[in-house]
Formats: structure tokens, sequence, C-alpha cells
């Protein structure tokens, strides 16, 4: 991202001294020496970078890391966010603190979001609607919600964008790319993490949630896909008051998930709840493939007659049915009590090469093993899966980001199940669904599919065959075929190879030095030392030092 004129250049150099400052403030100081980032700042910053908060001295690393993000702002904010779901890049105590990130800020000048809807919109607000309640009822980094009243009396929420976030944020990610390529050059241990691909996934996530089209996009999906669920209610987007920066939906009158308690003492079942929020989670990721991936107790709005209302649909993750028939197979093998199963799962689920299979294969049966007396509406399928991704973290598995997206969505369902009713199981509810999608592509019909699938690429073969072989064919008659190798593992024997060559190399040097000597020696060439030929002595002690370190480095193994 490029800053094209001198002022958001100006911005951007202010911004960075305020984030070295920041950083220093939280003990990052020697971080900051060591990315040589003191060249970029004021010489009177340079001073602070060794001087943290004295009151910081208890407080781990970690959540040191996650009390600097929250003071450097919305961007920063989302970037912990969305790290964290990753513990296959980051350490995993890492990822735990990034998870208490706090998201709330205060809202913006009730001016300027009545500016932001009219400039969106290109009409007053009087005449846009009834009524328009100028304090926000929520507030994020990125946006705040206000509730209105269309002219037909219709009752909408009101999502506005920060104004300038889109500004604040362009020069942030500027800042993180760079500070992601001093990583990368100057931490080799840090190297391996690619903090380089972290803020490019980063980048294309928020730019997504930025547009709130695409978010407008996600609730037309939904409704779509819940359109005959009663238990389900998808909250109708207003397209002619929305656009890339405001979006209008339906304002959805009920109370948001608490206790169990608080939600018997409103009207409501509190474990018919549980049941029908698991449903309808299971549904989006088992039968959809495209769930809500933020699906948290704010995020989730219970109407009458025990009805759910899922809201703020910005964040989406996607399971194509390979992936979600994978899923299955990792959940039924932890039932059937088959670490090898979910072994030959996660191989699948990436494209890495590995050579611990036998080691992975050996801690999963450990973590089954814990679990193995236990009953299974008993299992908390949250923990599991976090001892899961735990596994894979220290096993490096890149697996695709939206799987840990899924199991954190999963532990956050599990989460609110339990404040609801004691009693809930998750597995309960994941276990059916797993068994059908196994069912649908091992039973009769599932056979076919892949029967007719299969036949109808066969048929594509045997279709092109002809052709390509006439190309190939065209290919050797004119001397142009070219065949490309990729050989692994003989890098080693390369260098042996080379070794012996070297050897052979000096071993006749070393031959040729003696004989020549020998013949020196003979010929009584002068000057002469005792009566002996001076340049054949020199040759003689040279070899027999050139043959000493021969033989010691043949007896070390080394390279010469």
């Amino acid at each position: 991202m490029k800053l094209p004129n001198p002022v958001r250049q100006y911005h951007y150099l202010a911004r960075y001294g305020e984030i070295v400052a920041v950083l220093a403030r939280y003990g990052f100081g020697d971080l900051l020496l060591r990315l040589r980032v003191h060249r970029f700042v004021k010489i009177g910053r340079r001073t602070m970078l060794l001087k943290p908060l004295e009151q910081l001295s208890a407080v781990s690393r970690w959540d040191r890391v996650r009390m600097a993000l929250e003071e450097l702002g919305p961007t920063f904010i989302k970037l912990g966010q969305f790290a964290s779901n990753r513990p296959d890049v980051l350490p995993i105590d890492l990822v735990t603190a990034l998870e208490k990130l706090q998201d709330a800020v205060p809202p913006i000048a009730q001016a300027e979001a009545l500016a932001r809807v009219e400039k969106e919109l290109g009409r007053p607000v009087g005449e846009l609607f009834a009524r328009f309640d100028e304090t926000p009822f929520a507030s994020a980094s990125i946006a705040q919600v206000h509730r209105a009243t269309l002219r037909d009396g219709q009752e909408v929420a009101v999502k506005v964008q920060r104004p300038r976030i889109d500004e604040v944020i362009a020069i942030d990610i500027v800042i993180m790319h760079h500070l992601a390529q001093l990583l990368e050059k100057y931490l080799d241990e840090l190297r391996a993490l690619h903090p380089q691909q972290l803020v490019d996934e980063f980048a294309g996530a928020l730019n997504k949630e930025l547009d709130f089209s695409a978010e407008a996009r996600h609730f037309d999906i939904f409704a779509a896909n819940f359109r005959d669920d009663p238990e389900v209610h998808i909250p109708k987007v207003f397209n002619e008051f929305s656009t890339r920066k405001i979006i209008t939906t339906e304002f959805i009158k009920g109370k948001k998930i608490s206790g169990a308690e608080e939600m018997r003492a409103a009207g409501f079942d509190p474990a018919e709840i549980a049941r029908r929020g698991s449903r309808a989670v299971l549904k989006q990721v088992f039968v959809h493939g495209f769930f809500h991936a933020d699906p948290h107790a704010g995020n989730i709005i219970i109407m009458p007659g025990n009805v759910i209302a899922f809201v703020d649909l910005g964040m989406a993750g996607i399971l194509t049915p390979t992936t979600r028939r994978r899923m299955s197979v990792i959940i039924e093998g932890f039932v059937r009590r088959d670490p090898e199963a979910i072994v030959r799962v996660l191989y699948e689920l990436t494209d890495q090469r590995f050579d611990r299979r036998e080691y992975l294969e050996h801690e999963i049966a450990e973590l089954m093993h814990e679990y193995g007396s236990a009953a299974l509406q008993t299992i908390n399928i949250g923990n599991v899966l976090q001892r899961l991704s735990h596994i894979m973290a220290e096993h490096r598995f890149r697996l695709i980001p939206g799987f840990y997206l899924l199991i954190k969505s999963l532990v956050t369902l599990e989460g609110i199940g339990y404040r609801l009713d004691p009693a809930y199981s998750l597995m309960e509810h994941v276990e059916p669904f797993a068994r059908r999608l196994i069912a649908e592509r091992y039973g009769p019909a599932g056979i076919a599919r892949e029967a007719l699938g299969t036949g109808a690429e066969f048929a594509a073969l045997l279709r092109d065959f002809p052709a390509e072989t006439r190309d190939l064919l065209h290919l050797i008659k004119a001397g142009k075929l070219r065949i490309e190798f990729e050989h692994h593992g003989l890098a080693p024997l390369l260098n042996r190879f080379d070794q012996l060559v070297n050897r052979i190399v000096y071993g006749l040097v070393l031959a040729s030095l003696v004989i020549g000597s020998s013949v020196v020696v003979l010929s009584n060439i002068p000057p002469k030392l005792y009566g002996l030929p001076l340049i054949g002595v020199a040759g003689f002690l040279a070899a027999g030092i050139m043959g000493f370190w021969l033989l010691i480095s043949i007896i070390h193994h080394k390279k010469m």
C-alpha cells in the first residue's frame, strides 16, 4: 500500500513514532533496537526505547503485547483478534493472551455520525428516517450502531463506519508491513512464523470487513439458508439505505444471551435455546458450509418463542464439501477412538511434507486416552478441539485458516451452551451431523455420485487422450520436448561427492609435491642447508604438514 502525498507521509511518520513509543512503554525496547527502528523516529524518542513502565514488571510478556495492541487502537486490536485465530502460526501463550483483547471504544461525535450517514445516503437524515437516535446503542473500533425508524414505521439498526477509519487503517497496514519485513530480516527465530504473510492475510480480511456491502451479502446468504427454519431468524437488510460504509438492517427486539437464571426470568427456556442455537450453528457448518465465525453472546439475540436471531454477520467462514466431510471424519474418529483416521485427515488438510506422522498419531492417541472412560455426553468438545489445535501448532501444521476459525466458533458456541444449561453437551449435537455426512458419502447415493464423477473424469480423459498424444508426438518430432524434474534428498550425497573429489585433488597435489621435492634433493640443487638442497627440504616439510592436515580431516569427516 503506497503513501501518495506529503500529507499522508507526514501522518505516516507521526504514527510510526507513536507506535514505537507505545511499544517501548510496554517493555519492547530491546526488540525495537534489534529491528533498528530507532533510525525511523525522532532522536528524542530514542532515549525512551529502554524505559518501560515500571508497574509492568510483574506482567507477562504476552499480556504486555495485548495491552500495547489495545492502546494502539482499532487496526492493532483487529490484528490481535485475527492472529488469535492462528495457533498454527503464533505461540499458544500469545494466542491465549490475544483472546482477551477488548474492542470497546467511545462513540464518535454525534455530528460526525450524522454527517457520515447523510454523505453516504445522499439525503438529510430527517428525510431518510422518521426517527434517528443520535446516541449509539453499540460502539466498536470500526463502526457503531444507531437505532432508527424508517418513514413506513419499520424499526431498523443503522451501522455506521467511523469517519476516516479507512485512512487510519491504510497507514497502520503500511507500518505493519514494514515491521514485518524487519522481523523477517533481523530476527531469525521469527522468520519461520512468516510475519509478512500474516499481515497480508490480515489486510485482506480487514478490507472485507470495511466493506459493509459484503456483510449485506452475508445476511442474504444466511437468510436463504434458513428460509424454512422457524427456529432461526435472520434480520432483513434494507439495501436502499446501505452502502459500503453504512448498513441498515431490521432492528431485532429481544434479549441478548446471558445466564440461565436471567433468561428464565425473562420468560425464555435456556435449555431449549442452547439446543436450537447448537442446531443452527451446526447446520451452518455441516450442511450449508457457510458459518457465523463470531457467534459470541453479543451477536445472538433471543426473540419471543425462543427464536434465535443472528446479528453482526461481518465475519463468516466458508467450508467446501470436501472440508466438511473431513471434519466429520475427525469427529467420528474421536468418537470411535481412531487416531489413525484423524491423522490421515489432518495430512489431507495441509500441503506440507511431514516425517513425524507416528509422533502426531501417538499424541492424538494420548488425548483420546484421557477421555477414553468418559461418557460421550460428558466430553467437552471445546477442550478437545483446543488441545487438538495446540498439538497441530506444535507440529507446525499450516492448515486452511477457516479450520481454526471453525474451532474457535465451536468453542464459543459450547461456552454459551454451558451458560444456558449446565447439562449441555455439544458432542451430542455434533455427532449426528458428522454421522449423516459420512453416511451420505458412503451410502448408495454417495457411492453413485462418486462413481458418476469418476466416470465423467475418465470419459474426459479418453476424449482428450488422442489430441494430447498427437501434441506430444509433434513436440518430439520438432525436438522441443522438455522434461523437468525435481529431486529431493540428494544434497547430502552431492556434498559427500564434492568432498571426495576435493580430497583426491588434494592428494594429487600432495603427491606431486613429494615427487618434485625428491627430484630437487637428488639433483643436489643449491642453496643447501646442512648439505641438503633447501628447496627440497621446504617441499618435504610442506608435504608433511599437508598430509597431516588431510589425515585429521579424514578422521573428523570434515569438508575441505
